[in-house]
């Protein structure tokens, strides 16, 4: 009985959104209304906390507008001063090819935003870029959603190891270290085919033809590019440790993809197009703008990124200034929504805005003009935030109640872990993606859930880095059907109650990344 008032939070979610195909506004109203009322009812959770926890929640949604809105801002903005135009140029000079594209746009440069930012920016920024180039929105949405998860692991500047664990027994950094350099052997069997999935999925599900041939003969470059970028993060992990695994590696697999792509290295010579949007017409006008101008913008995210997380005053600065946190709601110790606007990568991406309007040269009327848009393609976004982190909170809450009952993500896990035992390897990655489907936040599955898994690690016998690897790669995975994470990449690509679509599209691949983690977990265990 209660395993399935717990699991309420994933069965109704599923059933509204994929089965029912309700848009996210109404679909997680009627979800968060159940979960409530079951915590209420069944949990035991007094009102006050339940009532401080939809508060907390609902903090939280306005913390991922504003990130929202910077995306879509930044876009539009572009878009007024004629530099998408000429970003889009610059791709096609690489290669006009989609399957080249959605690799080097959607996972490389987006792995190059997770790591310096994480929070689910990377599939706001890259989708729209991909519906610019004429990508189906729907297409966009999804592979942008499923190439940011390899880079998740060690996104926001190693947040999801160093935070994510930091309450495992004996958590300092040389044990965050050992696990990022586990956390990138595991990968180089999973994360390596990210690029070909992407590639799967975009001629299976969205070419006219939908051939297999289509996605095989650009298998030798995807597998290329994705050992460069698996390869690379086990090397920077082991030489650096693992803050700056996604930025290095999605440097090193930039220059390759680029170098390669431009050669045609074992590339098909068969352009393949089938995906675009069909009144797409790419833009005939020569920008006068150049490659490097119409990208600052973006060269101006990632250096503020950075700045802000690596140089300590600046950090302390951003941390301290225009904070509106809300600690302890209600009164109830520990039911806090942290908010600290000026290190928010929203706040980051409309500065960036308005540095592209500066650098460029543009009149600020193309940014008030943008700003307008954009607040009005969040609006819808909103509703259904609201309803999805009010569900998060009062869910992740529920161990706060009058019964002595665990939370129902703990009773999740400990009723997994007592039903799998020694089977626990290929299940491990599985509870990190329930923790981020369900909390949005691959740190916060991790947070939530690592105990357990280093718990039942050392009761069978298994070793305990390689199953808290696993944990953060299952988390990772589980960005790509996480509820709020999908709202926010259908809103920036206009697809705004269209979530059920997109989910039905990212489930199997996160499911197929889980067997992948557990396999190479498998193989690495053997050696260790």
């Amino acid at each position: 009985m209660h395993l399935l008032v717990a699991l309420s939070a994933i069965i109704a979610p599923f059933i509204f959104l994929v089965i029912f195909r309700m848009p996210a506004v109404k679909g997680m109203f009627y979800s968060a209304l159940i979960v409530i009322g079951l915590a209420f009812f069944v949990w035991g959770m007094g009102g006050t906390v339940v009532i401080a926890s939809i508060l907390q929640g609902l903090h939280k949604a306005l913390t991922i507008l504003l990130i929202l809105f910077g995306a879509v801002v930044l876009l539009n903005t572009l878009r007024h001063t004629g530099a998408v135009d000429r970003i889009n140029r610059g791709f096609r000079n690489i290669s006009s090819d989609m399957r080249v594209q959605v690799i080097i746009v959607a996972f490389l440069f987006g792995a190059l935003i997770e790591g310096a930012a994480g929070f689910g920016t990377p599939a706001v920024v890259t989708g729209p870029l991909m519906v610019a180039l004429g990508f189906n929105p729907m297409a966009a949405a999804a592979l942008a959603l499923i190439a940011d998860s390899s880079p998740v692991s060690f996104g926001a500047v190693g947040t999801p190891v160093q935070i994510g664990l930091s309450n495992i027994p004996g958590a300092d950094l040389a044990f965050f270290n050992e696990i990022g350099l586990k956390i990138t052997l595991i990968d180089l069997f999973a994360g390596t085919f990210i690029p070909l999935i992407l590639v799967a999925i975009l001629t299976l599900f969205f070419g006219k033809k939908k051939e297999l041939s289509s996605t095989l003969s650009m298998a030798p470059w995807a597998l290329l590019i994705g050992i460069a970028y698996t390869g690379s993060s086990l090397l920077y992990a082991a030489l650096f440790g693992q803050e700056f695994v996604s930025i290095l590696a999605a440097l090193t697999g930039l220059a390759v993809a680029t170098l390669t792509a431009r050669k045609g290295f074992f590339l098909p010579k068969i352009t393949w197009n089938e995906a675009l949007q069909s009144d797409f017409k790419e833009s005939e006008e020569k920008s006068s703008m150049g490659l490097i101008k119409a990208w600052s913008p973006y060269l101006v995210v990632v250096g503020l990124l950075l700045i802000t997380r690596i140089i300590d005053p600046i950090k302390e600065f951003t941390l301290t200034y225009v904070d509106l946190t809300w600690s302890n709601i209600l009164g109830i110790e520990g039911i806090t929504s942290g908010w600290e606007v000026l290190y928010s990568p929203g706040t980051v991406l409309v500065v960036a805005a308005v540095f592209a309007i500066l650098i460029q040269r543009k009149s600020f009327s193309n940014f008030a003009k943008a700003s307008k848009e954009s607040l009005g393609q969040i609006k819808s976004a909103g509703m259904a935030l609201f309803s999805t982190l009010a569900l998060v909170q009062v869910f992740t809450n529920t161990g706060m109640n009058m019964d002595d009952l665990v939370s129902m993500p703990q009773y999740i896990a400990e009723s997994l872990a007592a039903t799998f035992g020694s089977r626990w390897l290929f299940v491990a990655p599985f509870l990190g993606e329930l923790g981020s489907f369900i909390t949005g936040s691959a740190t916060v599955s991790t947070l939530t859930f690592s105990p357990i898994q280093y718990n039942v690690a050392n009761e069978v016998g298994m070793n305990t880095q390689i199953i808290l690897g696993l944990q953060v790669i299952g988390s990772a995975a589980g960005n790509m059907i996480c509820v709020h994470n999908v709202v926010a990449a259908s809103t920036v690509v206009g697809l705004s109650g269209k979530e059920g679509d997109i989910i039905r599209k990212t489930l199997l691949p996160a499911l197929i990344y889980g067997i992948l983690a557990g396999v190479g977990g498998f193989i690495i265990m053997q050696f260790f």
